[in-house]
């Protein structure tokens, strides 16, 4: 019997590796397909927009990578419980896509000294600026960032943040954020998610 659900995205972590750590969090099967960037134009016309990832269930189609997240989240007991608690876990995954969004000008810049100066930046005063707030936010709520519990957020922290943005750089921006390195050591340490790390496909 196929998967229920069927998550297409390229050979990247990119913006799925945080659906794809739900769905192991939780033990939901699902057809991981990962796509060369040379066949996507051929797929394109076959997505809502025209932009990965996309989830297909029972013949549906859906796109955009939180809005994925946060229906699979409440699948599988990752949401709140109601609506206030949904309001604290999107407003922290919004705020963590604004520090995110902040190293996006590095994967464009081709100027190496130009580079160089937007990191020093980044680190000077962005990674701060973000990560004092978020260290304290999972010291106030038990280990973790919302609800002093594990929710979707920390997932999509420890996909996007604490190991997606090595996409951009090979710098460790957490190290020096105790209450966050132990945040991810949880989530890496997860028996499912680090069967799923161990098994993808190797980049």
């Amino acid at each position: 019997m196929s998967p229920l659900y069927k998550l297409t995205y390229f050979a990247t972590p990119g913006r799925a590796e945080a659906i794809r750590f739900l769905f192991s969090y939780a033990a939901v099967e699902f057809e991981d397909v990962r796509i060369a960037y040379e066949d996507w134009p051929a797929l394109k016309n076959q997505t809502p927009f025209g932009f990965l990832p996309m989830l297909e269930h029972e013949g549906k189609k859906a796109h955009q990578s939180v809005a994925i997240m946060r229906y699979v989240a409440k699948q599988v007991k990752l949401a709140g419980n109601d609506d206030w608690e949904d309001l604290e876990i999107d407003a922290t995954v919004d705020t963590l896509r604004d520090c995110s969004s902040k190293f996006h000008p590095l994967r464009l810049e081709t100027d190496e000294e130009k580079k160089k100066a937007l990191l020093e930046q980044l680190f000077k005063e962005t990674v701060p600026y973000f990560m004092r707030r978020f260290e304290a936010l999972v010291q106030k709520n038990n280990g973790y960032l919302a609800l002093g519990r594990l929710t979707w957020a920390d997932l999509y922290f420890v996909a996007s943040i604490a190991a997606g943005v090595k996409q951009y750089t090979d710098i460790d921006i957490i190290k020096e954020y105790k209450t966050l390195a132990e945040l991810r050591t949880k989530v890496l340490e997860n028996p499912r998610i680090k069967k799923y790390l161990e098994n993808q496909p190797k980049l």
